[in-house]
Formats: structure tokens, C-alpha cells, sequence
């Protein structure tokens, strides 16, 4: 009876706890995370752009979005992988609205209303609805469910019709985007003093004798550094010593790596469903059903790329053949079968450059037009084509080269399909073709053909088996549970016969350990939870369970004398030693009485033909100042001791060559000009980021 008491008395007890317990169930474990609000953690801040805070819920509703549309588009929920991707999407997208939105306004840029209708439902389809819409028979893009999507809108649901809102403002995002960069990289230009000097740098040449004394020619008891010196050289070379977020840890990874019994378990599977899918005649729905692959019936049309499973087993496929299992790179065993093989429509592969005509007058057009012929004249004379379309094309393709991919003949504009169809041979097309969008240089890279295949595909993933992953969990678990600091660990490990493995450095945004790939909630464990010591818990991976410590960790800012001291102490002693070497060398008049100083570490050279844009001195290695001096002193002049990283460098030079005058520089203007125009869209990303001051905290939440 008295126990029965107790137990009344402590009933509002329980039930409160046991309240407080499902509060914490629905609302999530966040709440007590080092990030939640409630209880006074830090802020819901993820990052900062332009001096404007990022909530999290701002940039989750942008992971949403790019999560809904790629949904919408694939008919998938998306792997973590994916989501990584998406994440970046979004974040990038945050960048461009506070960014570019206002460029584009300054510079008057826009989509108009029947550029966007030309996008989505005219000639010029986009790549994204022409890949979404295609019809399953053919493979190829399908106008008439564009249409019937379209006509559905008035009728579709709320939703329905957000999705589409949502994709035509990415559309035109996309598009703004590219004008954007087009127009800068087409604005990049390179003087004709630019070319000179290019042409100079190439074709100037010196020979030169040079003597290397290496660093450790001078031995490390000859030179002693204290800590006062090092902290002062880090004080002066802070620059050189900056350091990010990063955390050291050690971690025992359990491997889910399939057994031999895991493996004939899935050979015999493969094997039985190989002899049913050679005995069905609905080799589509067979495929899809037993298939652990997404695409379990194809059509390949002409110039598509068959499975490189399939034809590097294969020489001569036939209709009706079976062919497998085969154990394939991704650790799966897969079938195929040639359900179909047939003639399909006739399809070709060609590259362009487009010199846009749209809103030009006549003698606007005339100018283009011969500004074209120009280009043309470059492409046919053996210029690099992809290079000249991403110089010069004004449409999305440039930016790929002006590759066009595999089309038909009804896929583009009459006036460019008939000209690419009757061409008798790859090549550039000796002449313009102008359409109503404008003049197009056209190489055609593929010959028309017809072959065409649908493949059923039966693919099986070889996995540990729920037995042998309960078996690596059971060990992983003990080892942490048994584990309370990182002597337990490491003595654990030996103990158990496990092998610890280190990974330093690990910077916040990490998503892998080593070789280890999706390892994000260990590096966020690291970064947010773990204190140095500390043995995590099981952490349950794509192929592995990890067990990891937290050694070290560093805050960003400059670094700590015992963070660099190897580094530093290095640098240091060479310092010291050059200045020793220098010594040494003192009233010695040639290379040669110099390199018997040092007889047996020193090494004398020649190089005859070093040119002046040159940064290398074979033999040699990185030496830039050393290059610099060459062609600043006098024939037959010894120079000084110059100080490299890889050591120290004399010089003599006998001869200079210089670069000879031309008529023409325009060849290494247009050198310089592709090269500048090709690293555009990169710089531009990175010089935004940095103007807008981008601080990224979303590392301690994803």
C-alpha cells in the first residue's frame, strides 16, 4: 500500500515530465541546440551580404523554392547531395538579388515580356523546359505538352500556377545573368601597348648562367631563431599567416563495406531477374519495377552516349539481347536488354557564333555583319572555334563554346537547319547564314545519324546487408560509449585493432573526411557541439559509422606562434642563411669561384633561351625576382645574391635577344582578350562577393 502511495504521489510528476518531453519531441531537438533562441543561444543569423542580415528563415525559404522546383522538374525528393547543390543555389541566389538586381538596374538591363513568351513557348525554347518536356517514345523535346501545359494554367491550382511564376522569374534571372556577363566579357579589350607588350614578354630571350645555392647548403646549427624573433616575423608578415575556422580531429570509421555472402546474396538476385527479364515481354514496366536505378527504360536517339557499361562489354548489339549481369564502378551488378533497335529521326551536332541583328538599322547590321566575316575568316583559318564563340557569341551557347548538342532538322529556324544539313563533312561553314536572329558561323562537329536503341536497364546495388550493418554499429557504439577522451580513444583503438585516422584542418564548410564523402554532421559536430577531447557519438554515414575526438581547434584571425612555428622557423632560418651565404660569397668575382664555396650543394647552369614572361629557371625552379634581375642588368654583369623561396640565385647574363617590332600586334591583343573574357564570369562571381562582403555562418546549421 505504501508503494501504491508513492506512486499517486508522484503522478503529477511524471505526467509533467513526460509533457515537457513531447513539447520537446514536436518542436524539434534545435531547441536545446548551441544555435537555439529559446534558451539564449545564438542568433538565427546565417550569414551577412552587403551589411543586410540573412535569417534563417529567409534562406530556408530560398532552400524551399530551389528544393520545390527541382521537385517539380524530376519528380524526385532530392538527395543529400543535391540538397547540398540546391543550398548553394540558394545561396547564390541571395548574392544575385542584392548584387546584380542593382546592376542590372543602372545598366537598364531587362527581360521583356515577349523575350520571356519567346523563352518559354517560341523559337527559342529554353534548355530546362526543353529537357523537362519530351516525349517518352522519342526522347526528343514535345511542343504540343508545352502547349497543353500552358493552356492548363487557367485551370491548375494555386500551387500549380506559383511553381510556373516562380520558373519564368528564374528564366529571366537566368537570362539576365547571362547578358550580364556576355556583356562584360565582350567588353574586355586589349590595347595595342598590352599586345606589345605580350609579344615582348613571349619573344624576348636571354642566355643565362646561373648558380643555385640551396638553403640546407648552410646547416641549421649555423643559424639559431628564438621565440621573440618568430613572434616579431608573424607581427610583420601577418598576411602570410592568416588563418580560417578550422578544427583537427581523430575518428575510427566502421565500414559498411558488403560481405561475400552480402555479395552472392545480390549476384543471385541479378541473375534471377537477367532470366526474367529475357523471358518478358513488357520489358519497360519489368524494368522499372525490379530496377534500383532512376532512368529503367531509355530511348537513346541518335548521338546519344549509350551506358559505358553496356558498350565497353559489347561490340554488336541486337535487338532482343540480353546482356549482363556486369559488376559495374559504382559497386552495383546490372542487365541490359535491347528492347528496341531502330532507324530514328536523323539528327546532327553543330556549334555557332551568333552576331545578334535584333534593333539594328540597316548600316548598323552592314558593320556587324562584316565585324562577323572577320571572325569567320579567324574560325576558317584553324582559330579555336569554342574560344572565338565564348569572345564573340551573343546567345546562352557561348558560354559553352557554341556547342548546340544533338538536334533534328525541325529542332531550328529553316535557314540554319538546311545549311547544317547539307554539309558533306565536319568543318566550319565557309559562309554566314543569316536568320531572323541574326548572322551565325556555324561548325558542324557530328555527321548526320539515325541509330537509335531502347534500352531496359536491371541494376541492383551491392550494400551491406541489415546483419552486417547492425554488426559494425554494435563495435562502433562500444568503442564510443567505451571512449571518454582522446587517450581512451586512441588506447580503445589500438586495443580493438582499429586504425585512427586524422583530419586537419577541416574548414566549416567541409562536407567530406578524407575519402569519406557526406561526412557534414561530423564536421558540424566539430564546429558546434564537440570541445577539445571530447569523443562524439556514432555518427552514421553513406558507407560508414564514424567515432570521432575534437584535438584542436583554431579561430580565424592570425595565427599562434605554436599554429606556424615549423613554418616560421623555416622562413626564418632562410633569411638568416642567405644572409650567411651572401657573406661568404663576398669578394668572389665569378659564378665558378662562387660555386666552389659550396662546393658539392652548389650547382652552375645555363639556360639559353629564357624568356622574359617566364617565372621558371629550369634546374632551377620558381624564381621570379631571380628572372626580374635577368633582364635588368648588363651583359656578362654578375648580379647579387638574390634570395628565392627555393634558395639562393646569381646570375650572369650573356646575351639578350630582344623581341622585334611588328606591324600587327592584334594576335596577341586577341590572346590576351580571350583569355581575359574566358576568366570573366569567375571573377565577376568572386569580385561581387567580395564588394558585398559576404560572411557565411551557414555551417553551424547545415
Amino acid at each position: 500500500m505504501a508503494l501504491i502511495k508513492k506512486i499517486r504521489q508522484r503522478t503529477g510528476l511524471a505526467i509533467g515530465v513526460i509533457a515537457v518531453g513531447l513539447i520537446f519531441f514536436l518542436v524539434g531537438g534545435d531547441i536545446l541546440s548551441p544555435n537555439s533562441t529559446l534558451l539564449g543561444g545564438s542568433s538565427n543569423t546565417v550569414g551577412e551580404i552587403a551589411g543586410e542580415k540573412i535569417s534563417y528563415e529567409e534562406y530556408v525559404q530560398k532552400i524551399e523554392e530551389a528544393k520545390f522546383s527541382f521537385q517539380q522538374n524530376t519528380g524526385r525528393t532530392p538527395s543529400e547531395n543535391e540538397m547540398y547543390s540546391l543550398r548553394e543555389q540558394a545561396w547564390q541566389a541571395l548574392i544575385v538579388e542584392r548584387m546584380f538586381a542593382e546592376q542590372y538596374d543602372e545598366l537598364g538591363m531587362m527581360v521583356s515580356d515577349a523575350e520571356l513568351v519567346d523563352m518559354v513557348q517560341g523559337r527559342n525554347i529554353v534548355a530546362e523546359l526543353r529537357q523537362q518536356l519530351t516525349n517518352p517514345e522519342t526522347g526528343e523535346f514535345d511542343r504540343e505538352q508545352l502547349i497543353a501545359f500552358l493552356q492548363s494554367l487557367d485551370d491548375a491550382d494555386p500551387q500549380q500556377r506559383a511553381f510556373w511564376a516562380q520558373q519564368e522569374r528564374l528564366f529571366a534571372d537566368a537570362r539576365l545573368r547571362i547578358k550580364y556577363d556576355n556583356l562584360l566579357s565582350t567588353a574586355v579589350y586589349a590595347s595595342k601597348a598590352e599586345g606589345k607588350l605580350e609579344h615582348k614578354m613571349e619573344n624576348t630571350v636571354a642566355d643565362v648562367d646561373h648558380l643555385f645555392i640551396p638553403f640546407y647548403a648552410v646547416s641549421d646549427s649555423e643559424v639559431q631563431v628564438t621565440d621573440s624573433e618568430l613572434k616579431d616575423y608573424i607581427k610583420n608578415n601577418k598576411d602570410k599567416f592568416q588563418v580560417s575556422n578550422s578544427r583537427d580531429i581523430e575518428y575510427v570509421a566502421f565500414a559498411l563495406t558488403p560481405s561475400a555472402e552480402d555479395s552472392a546474396q545480390v549476384r543471385r538476385e541479378i541473375e534471377r531477374l537477367t532470366e526474367e527479364l529475357r523471358a518478358t515481354e513488357s520489358d519497360s514496366v519489368f524494368a522499372i519495377r525490379n530496377s534500383e536505378t532512376n532512368n529503367a527504360f531509355r530511348t537513346y536517339l541518335a548521338g546519344d552516349n549509350l551506358p559505358n557499361t553496356l558498350t565497353s562489354n559489347v561490340e554488336n548489339l541486337e535487338k532482343g539481347g540480353v546482356y549482363g549481369p556486369f559488376l559495374t564502378q559504382r559497386s552495383t551488378f546490372v542487365t541490359y536488354k535491347v528492347s528496341d533497335k531502330f532507324e530514328g529521326t536523323e539528327r546532327m551536332r553543330a556549334s555557332h557564333i551568333l552576331f545578334g541583328t535584333e534593333g539594328l538599322d540597316e548600316n548598323q547590321k552592314a558593320e556587324l555583319k562584316n565585324q562577323a566575316e572577320a571572325v569567320l575568316k579567324q574560325a576558317r583559318d584553324g582559330e579555336d572555334f569554342a574560344t572565338l564563340a565564348m569572345q564573340h557569341g551573343q546567345d546562352g551557347t557561348s558560354q559553352r563554346g557554341g556547342d548546340l548538342g544533338w538536334f533534328g532538322q525541325d529542332d531550328f529556324i529553316e535557314e540554319f537547319s538546311s545549311v547544317t544539313y547539307a554539309a558533306k563533312s565536319t568543318g566550319v561553314v565557309p559562309r554566314l547564314v543569316e536568320t531572323e536572329y541574326g548572322f551565325h558561323i556555324i561548325k558542324v562537329t557530328e555527321m548526320p545519324q539515325t541509330q537509335a536503341y531502347k534500352v531496359a536497364t536491371v541494376e541492383l546495388e551491392l550494400i551491406a546487408s541489415d546483419m552486417t550493418r547492425n554488426e559494425a554499429y554494435r563495435n562502433a557504439d562500444y568503442f564510443a560509449a567505451s571512449s571518454s577522451s582522446q587517450s581512451d580513444f586512441r588506447a580503445n583503438a589500438q586495443q580493438e585493432g582499429y586504425r585512427v585516422l586524422q583530419a586537419n584542418g577541416l574548414d566549416q564548410g567541409a562536407r567530406n573526411l578524407n575519402n569519406i564523402q557526406n561526412a557534414r554532421e561530423v564536421i558540424r559536430w566539430a564546429f558546434n557541439d564537440a570541445s577539445v577531447n571530447k569523443v562524439s557519438e556514432v555518427f552514421e554515414l553513406d558507407n560508414a559509422y564514424v567515432v570521432a575526438v575534437l584535438t584542436d581547434k583554431t579561430e580565424e584571425g592570425t595565427a599562434s606562434l605554436e599554429q606556424v612555428r615549423d613554418e616560421v622557423t623555416t622562413l626564418l632560418k632562410n633569411e638568416k642563411k642567405a644572409k650567411i651565404i651572401a657573406e661568404k660569397l663576398k669578394g668572389k668575382s665569378s659564378l665558378e669561384d662562387m660555386k666552389a664555396v659550396f662546393e658539392g650543394d652548389a650547382s652552375l647552369g645555363n639556360t639559353p633561351d629564357l624568356r622574359l614572361g617566364s617565372t621558371v629557371i629550369p634546374g632551377v625552379g620558381f624564381a621570379p625576382r631571380a628572372i626580374g634581375t635577368i633582364f635588368g642588368i648588363e651583359n656578362n654583369q654578375v648580379s647579387q645574391p638574390i634570395k628565392e623561396d627555393v634558395g639562393v640565385i646569381l646570375v650572369k647574363v650573356n646575351n639578350v635577344t630582344k623581341a622585334g617590332e611588328l606591324s600587327d600586334y592584334s594576335r596577341y591583343q586577341s590572346q590576351l582578350t580571350t583569355n581575359s573574357s574566358q576568366r570573366t564570369a569567375y571573377m565577376l562571381m568572386m569580385a561581387m562577393e567580395e564588394l558585398a562582403e559576404v560572411i557565411d555562418y551557414r555551417y553551424r546549421f547545415f
